[in-house]
């Protein structure tokens, strides 16, 4: 049932965030044993982890157009998020 990690790092990130939202579902209905419920977890711990770092690299890509004193498209540079 629970994917290895290699398995894991093959997902998109939309098919990551699929499972661990169905993840969350499962746990929060309660209807899962014990033991699959730690290990339901601990897949979604892996799942969340690797959904955060494709959003951390995804932001590291996205750049914003800077405009010169007409408003026209002068160049790119880095996104700065604050």
């Amino acid at each position: 049932m629970s994917e290895t990690i290699d398995d894991l790092s093959q997902l998109t990130f939309e098919d990551a965030l699929k499972r661990l939202e169905d993840i969350v579902r499962k746990l929060e209905n309660g209807d899962v044993p014990l033991d699959q419920s730690i290990a339901l977890y601990s897949e979604g711990e892996q799942l969340r982890g690797l959904c955060q770092q494709r959003l951390e690299a995804a932001q590291a890509k996205i750049e914003k157009i800077t405009l010169d004193r007409d408003g026209k498209p002068q160049g790119t540079a880095p996104f700065d998020a604050d």
